[in-house]
């Protein structure tokens, strides 16, 4: 049977429990952060036998959403070192919403949990306080740390 490609993913590091998306990072701590109009990777460039995801737009690799234009060079900090902006992430669990101080000021965040070992990958900003930190908003960080690449 012929395998499927399927697109790079984002796995809980303790138990491989998919994540997120590649093409669903905002920001990437060190990489060039505008796309524009160059080509998509086209989802992947490996091969799996299948994948359980939790996004309509995506059904085996075959459908995919170009990449979102990135904003621009923003380095993010979580716990326990670098991190990732994402759009969209799955299979997680939201915590207790609470407010808190980070390097750009106050936000109103909940952490964010891996639905299958509970593990603490992130959070989601909730609120931001400041005007120029309003684009956070929905939006969620994965710490490096916490998370794995699948199928790169």
């Amino acid at each position: 049977m012929d395998e499927l490609v399927g697109p790079r993913l984002y796995s809980c590091y303790k138990c491989r429990n998919h994540v997120s998306l590649h093409d669903d990072i905002i920001s990437k701590a060190f990489q060039n952060m505008m796309y524009g109009g160059l080509s998509h990777s086209n989802v992947a460039t490996r091969t799996s036998k299948a994948y359980l995801l939790c996004r309509q737009w995506l059904l085996f690799g075959i459908v995919s959403q170009p990449r979102p234009k990135k904003i621009n060079t923003i380095t993010f900090q979580g716990r326990n070192g670098r991190a990732f902006l994402f759009t969209h992430v799955m299979n997680i669990v939201v915590g207790a919403k609470e407010d808190r101080t980070l390097m750009t000021g106050l936000h109103t965040v909940a952490d964010v949990h891996c639905g299958d070992c509970n593990e603490v990958l992130g959070w989601k900003y909730e609120r931001a306080y400041e005007p120029t930190q309003k684009y956070k908003e929905g939006k969620f960080i994965l710490e490096k740390s916490k998370i794995v690449k699948e199928n790169w």
